[in-house]
């Protein structure tokens, strides 16, 4: 059973599980906002405890290759990061890293947004622009953010 399990969490298939597992959350930051079920399932620890699970799963899977450091090479230019990615394994880890961390994100402009009474209509192009850009959509939002706030603010 456990193996049948193992055999179906090939690289392709947490790859697709999620990507396409994460639209539904950032749908429900986008729609609803403010609704217990978006406040349950994205404003919670489950899909970062999902992703961080999956994580977890790929940097085993990378120790029982006994490639734990062969291949990692962030800091050592361009060239080292391209080879770097080259490693399926380890790009799929940053991408579920890139998932996490703007879904994280996209999390808090929304209870920010709540903070300062923004309209919902207007932060959808900053969720947007997180999804498919991270630090833009960041910094869209936080522009807007000015207005409503009534002050520019770099640590708040």
């Amino acid at each position: 059973m456990i193996n049948n399990l193992l055999s179906l969490l090939t690289l392709e298939n947490i790859y697709l599980l999620a990507n396409w597992g994460v639209i539904p959350f950032w749908l429900l930051l986008i729609a609803l906002p403010n609704n217990q079920i978006t406040n349950f399932f994205v404003q919670s620890i489950i899909i970062p405890l999902l992703l961080a699970v999956s994580y977890a799963y790929l940097s085993y899977k990378i120790y029982l290759d006994g490639n734990i450091l062969g291949g990692f090479e962030l800091y050592s230019g361009l060239d080292g990061l391209y080879s770097m990615f080259a490693n399926e394994t380890l790009l799929l880890i940053f991408w579920l890293h890139f998932l996490a961390i703007s879904l994280f994100t996209g999390a808090w402009i929304v209870r920010d947004a709540k903070k300062f009474i923004i309209p919902k209509i207007i932060i959808i192009l900053s969720l947007i622009l997180t999804y498919f850009t991270g630090p833009v959509g960041l910094v869209f939002y936080w522009f807007i953010r000015i207005f409503f706030a009534k002050k520019i603010s770099f640590n708040d």
